[in-house]
């Protein structure tokens, strides 16, 4: 199986970026519960946009829904743009992974506006037979 230098498989790396994928859509579907699920149950979102980090399942799905219901109360639609995602190995049940991530809007018959540009730097881990992500730090690159 192809490898990267750092022994992430082939495999591993199409498993993360389905995640990544996955999460997007989801996110910006509105399917807030299922979005908070791609976290562990104890998961964490930090980032300088929001006043405190949000913790667990719950209050991950609360953060998610009123980001969609405030995309539809501002009749836009928007797009997590995940780019340039980076994994490492930090042992058999750990991972890091980077990427960019811009959000775009885009009003009910306007055009397309950036949002935020960031960058996310997440803890991925191992939970039974899957990959959920256990703490996720974002950086804007406005601050």
């Amino acid at each position: 199986m192809a490898r990267t230098d750092d022994g992430v498989d082939a495999a591993l790396l199409a498993l993360i970026h389905q995640l990544y994928g996955q999460q997007s859509h989801l996110i910006d579907g509105g399917s807030a519960r299922e979005w908070a699920l791609t976290f562990t149950p104890d998961g964490e979102f930090c980032s300088p946009s929001y006043p405190a980090p949000v913790s667990g399942t719950d209050a991950l799905e609360a953060f998610a829904g009123r980001f969609y219901v405030g995309a539809q109360d501002a009749g836009e639609v928007h797009r997590h743009v995940i780019t340039n995602i980076a994994v490492d190995r930090v042992d058999d049940d750990t991972l890091r992974v980077r990427a960019y991530l811009q959000i775009v809007a885009t009003a009910r018959g306007g055009a397309p506006r950036p949002v935020r540009f960031t960058t996310i730097d997440d803890v991925v881990v191992r939970h039974g037979d899957t990959w959920l992500i256990a703490r996720r730090t974002v950086s804007r690159d406005d601050a």
